[in-house]
């Protein structure tokens, strides 16, 4: 069996986190030691490609909330730059997404060498050895103290027994000697016990620092083995390494680039004091400002935040140059440029224009000191407090909010949620004045927080605590009020010369002052260091390009490696027929599941044949999305956002005239709830029409699935699974009895779930999908089976006679998982013959798609499900058990086979090239 390239059976680059032998083995084609080729090229035969120089941004957090990082990778493709940004995955797998023409990867971080060392600090010494000796573990000792409270027993009583055998001499003498041997064992159990639980506590205590970062904090080896084979394959020019857990990595990497004989160089960006914050435990207060110091002298260039920290910098580690300083700011160019479109800090409150509001953004943690502003709040009768944080509050927010109801103010407390970091200084204009109330502590002392920035950007005076470098700017600017750190009274003063005076407060926040603080000024210096490490000659072949300041995370990775969506539509337009939400009599949204693409093709067939539509096409995003053709792509977690919450209630509310709900998934993002029926008030009240669409699982009922089909796919689901989906389903079922909305469904069977349903047929471009390869003209046919979800297909059942088949030299058997979609479309296009589903019933879109590749198709069908309708589809019909004939018939039959695969032609342009899904919509769409 030969696997077709990354169409294998395991797909390249998207398996779970990486063994340490594979990061080993990734290290180049050369040698490990960077021998050169002997033809004087460097190891593995390493070449530049022509094009921009490349720069790798590696960062160890999900990248998603981090706007330096991300503002800095637009910035240097806006320069010219080919830029990767590389960050972590919160799941198993590796990820990929683009933000504009930034590739983005996620890659997984196992714990192989946290294992290794706890397993070391496991392993029994000399001392444990004395300690713990005949004690293993806990159950011993507890055999060891029942053990010597019998013998205490059996001893005792034996002393008893001396005492009534007589009172003379011998006999005293030889109860008080065993008396004193019970005493002795007594101390001697004791002491060992002692021993034993003193071990235990040693053992089981917090890890105490070992002067070795590697086995202090093993983690930051377990990031180099994840991140270091990604950063070397790309070879980039030059690497920016940000933050501390990143040093190691980006010292590692450019090395080994280095030893193949390539001149990357590297740079370090510390964005706080490792040896001012207060880590939570011991080994990593010890183990940060040690990797630190190892590596910091090899940076080619170090950037960092602050002039404090610079000079602290170049002072602790005799640093030759002074580290460049890039402040995290706002962009300027962005501020404004979209107001009075987004939703604004005060509209999150529920709050007028006259009612004081100040507002925190920001991470909310206790050396922030916001308890101040809570304790405060109670003599500020009139005022509102805004805390601009994450949908899941933490402890330190917790305990503020249980402050504020002690208080009695807890009405005037508001937790509002993040937006995008270009969209932080509209957002937060409607307050009045922002707030810094930071305590003593290093970090805070010696640094311009972004926030400062992010106010003034926003026209807001600030109120900040006597930090340093904050009391100084303020005093030195004029921009705000000063009160002393913790001490409520005077916070609660200086709000209240901050609020009479802040006209003359704004009136000095100057152009000046903005664009100094602005990431075009900060960014600048950092895009000179990057010409400078990478050299004249990289630097030559920079490219400036225009790209938007707003552009957000979008999943997928064109195969051409331009970074976009895989299928999506190409740079200027959509797919063709496909016409964008405008002004017509009818616009259609529809959102936003897009299973396999189907709501791209109803868009598509409905613009074709109708001039007085357009459509608008959603689809929600998670890690393991394959991505399909759409007008806007929501990241999972970007639908709980507020922001993108009223954003979709404005557009679908503002624009739609008809709403096709996929999947009963919600309209306007979570802002009602997780479900259609949320939103149905919502958009009844804005005249919108809406219908529902069904697919599968969404409406099946897996009890009634699994009593009538002996393979049913719901016989191998996960039993959490199973609970899941019968309860959502029962639900929509439910919803769609009792809505009275048009109810559609993409395959037959679903007629049974819905009874008021109509037949919706699964849309395809059969001309898109037509091959020019004759099927069934090899000796040794190929055959494709690409199961998005195996337990969905049967294919754990159906695989072994397919590799069988191949071993024998029948078939040649390609098994298609996690590619992209346009590379699926090639792969069958090369077939034969296409393998679908065996535990459904029915047929699905790749059995379409296989049809109008003109393909015979092998599924299983309940023929009586089609007949309700209708149709007879030319599918080769088999079981699990039957797929052994199937095949061998249609090997034995070649003209046989050719004509299904001319009927399967003929059967989905008439059934699923969206003329007949249009006309079943017609009614709706009127």
């Amino acid at each position: 069996m030969r696997p077709p390239g990354a169409a294998g059976r395991y797909p390249a680059g998207r398996g779970s986190a990486q063994a340490p032998e594979a990061a080993e083995a990734r290290l180049g084609d050369g040698a490990a030691d960077g021998t050169p080729a002997k033809d004087g090229r460097p190891a593995g035969g390493e070449q530049r490609r022509p094009g921009r120089p490349r720069l790798a941004v590696v960062v160890g957090n999900g990248i998603t909330g981090d706007s330096r990082v991300q503002k800095t990778a637009i910035a240097a493709a806006r320069a010219g730059w080919d830029v990767t940004l590389v960050g972590r995955s919160s799941s198993k797998r590796r990820e990929e997404s683009v933000l504009g023409p930034v590739r983005v990867v996620k890659v997984p971080v196992a714990a192989h060498m946290r294992a290794v060392v706890a397993a070391e600090r496991r392993r029994p010494h000399l001392r444990s050895r004395i300690t713990q000796f005949g004690l293993p573990d806990d159950a011993a000792w507890v055999r060891a103290r029942a053990a010597h409270a019998a013998w205490v027993r059996e001893q005792s009583a034996r002393a008893g027994w001396l005492t009534g055998e007589g009172t003379g001499p011998r006999a005293a003498l030889a109860r008080e000697a065993l008396k004193g041997w019970v005493r002795v064992r007594r101390y001697a159990h004791k002491g060992r016990g002692r021993l034993y639980q003193w071990e235990r506590r040693a053992a089981s205590g917090a890890a105490r620092p070992t002067g070795d970062w590697r086995r202090d904090w093993p983690e930051l080896v377990d990031l180099d083995l994840a991140f270091g084979p990604v950063i070397e394959e790309l070879a980039p020019d030059v690497i920016h390494a940000n933050d501390i857990t990143m040093i190691a990595v980006g010292a590692r990497c450019a090395a080994r680039l280095r030893a193949r004989g390539l001149r990357t160089r590297w740079l370090y960006d510390a964005h706080e004091y490792v040896r001012g914050v207060e880590w939570p435990d011991a080994v990593r207060a010890a183990a940060f400002p040690g990797v630190e110091e190892e590596y910091i002298g090899r940076a080619d260039a170090v950037v960092t935040v602050s002039g404090e920290l610079a000079g602290i910098l170049q002072e602790a580690y005799r640093l030759p140059d002074t580290p460049l300083v890039v402040a995290n700011a706002p962009v300027r160019e962005a501020v404004s440029a979209r107001a009075g479109e987004g939703v604004s800090v005060r509209d999150a409150c529920g709050l007028s224009q006259d009612v004081p509001l100040l507002v925190y953004a920001g991470w909310i943690g206790p050396e922030r000191g916001l308890d101040t502003a809570v304790e405060g709040l109670a003599e500020l009768p009139h005022a509102h407090l805004a805390l601009v944080a994450a949908a899941k509050p933490n402890a330190t927010l917790q305990r503020l909010l249980f402050r504020a109801e002690q208080l009695g103010v807890r009405e005037r407390v508001h937790v509002v949620p993040y937006v995008p970091q270009e969209q932080v200084p509209d957002y937060l204009s409607s307050a009045d004045l922002g707030l810094i109330c930071f305590r003593h502590v290093p970090n805070c002392e010696i640094s311009l927080p972004t926030k400062a920035a992010e106010y003034l950007h926003a026209g807001l005076p600030l109120i900040t605590s006597g930090v340093r470098t904050l009391r100084g700017f303020v005093e030195r600017t004029g921009v705000g009020e000063v009160f002393v750190t913790e001490d409520v009274p005077s916070f609660v003063a200086a709000v209240q010369r901050g609020l009479a005076a802040r006209a003359r407060l704004a009136g000095r926040i100057t152009e000046e002052l903005l664009h100094e603080l602005s990431w075009e000024q900060q960014s600048a210096g950092l895009l000179r260091l990057y010409e400078r490490l990478a050299g004249p000659e990289s630097a030559a072949r920079l490219a400036p390009r225009t790209v938007p300041w707003s552009v957000s995370e979008q999943p997928g990775l064109a195969p051409s490696g331009t970074p976009r969506p895989a299928g999506s539509a190409p740079p200027g337009g959509l797919p063709a027929g496909w016409r964008a939400l405008g002004s017509t009599p009818v616009r259609l949204g529809m959102g936003c599941a897009n299973s396999a693409g189907q709501l791209a093709g109803f868009a598509r067939a409905l613009c074709e044949r109708r001039q007085d539509l357009s459509a608008e096409v959603l689809m929600q995003t998670h890690d393991q999305s394959v991505i399909y053709p759409a007008d806007i792509y929501a990241i999972g977690e970007r639908t709980g956002d507020l922001g993108f919450q009223l954003e979709r209630a404005r557009r679908v509310l503002g624009s739609y005239t008809h709403y096709l709900a996929d999947s009963f998934t919600p309209a306007l993002g979570r802002l009602n709830g997780g479900h259609i029926s949320d939103d149905l008030p919502s958009l009844s009240a804005a005249g919108i029409k809406v219908a529902l669409l069904a697919h599968g699982s969404d409406v099946r009922d897996p009890e009634r699935h699994m009593s009538r089909y002996e393979n049913s796919l719901f016989h191998a689901a996960d039993e959490r699974i199973l609970q899941v989906l019968a309860k959502k389903s029962a639900r929509n079922r439910r919803m769609a009895a009792q809505s009275g909305l048009p109810q559609f469904v993409t395959t037959p069977d679903l007629l049974e779930e819905l009874p008021g349903a109509r037949w919706a047929p699964l849309v395809v471009d059969v001309d898109g999908w037509a091959s020019e390869r004759p099927a069934m003209e090899r000796a040794r046919p190929v055959v494709v089976h690409a199961p998005s979800k195996r337990w969905t297909k049967g294919t754990e059942k159906v695989v072994p006679v397919l590799e069988e088949l191949d071993r024998r030299g029948l078939i040649e058997f390609r098994m298609v998982t996690g590619v992209p979609w346009l590379q699926v479309q090639e792969l069958v296009k090369d077939a034969d013959i296409v393998v679908d589903q065996f535990a459904v019933g029915t047929y699905g879109t790749f059995a379409c798609e296989g049809m109008a590749a003109g393909r015979p198709v092998i599924a299983f069908l309940d023929e009586r499900l089609h007949e309700s309708v209708g149709v007879r589809p030319p599918i080769v019909n088999a079981t699990p058990h039957t797929l052994r004939s199937a095949l061998e018939s249609l090997l034995d039959d070649r003209d046989g086979a050719r004509r299904t695969a001319r009927e399967s032609v003929e059967y989905v342009r008439t059934y699923h090239d969206g003329g007949y899904t249009a006309d079943v919509l017609d009614g709706f769409l009127r």
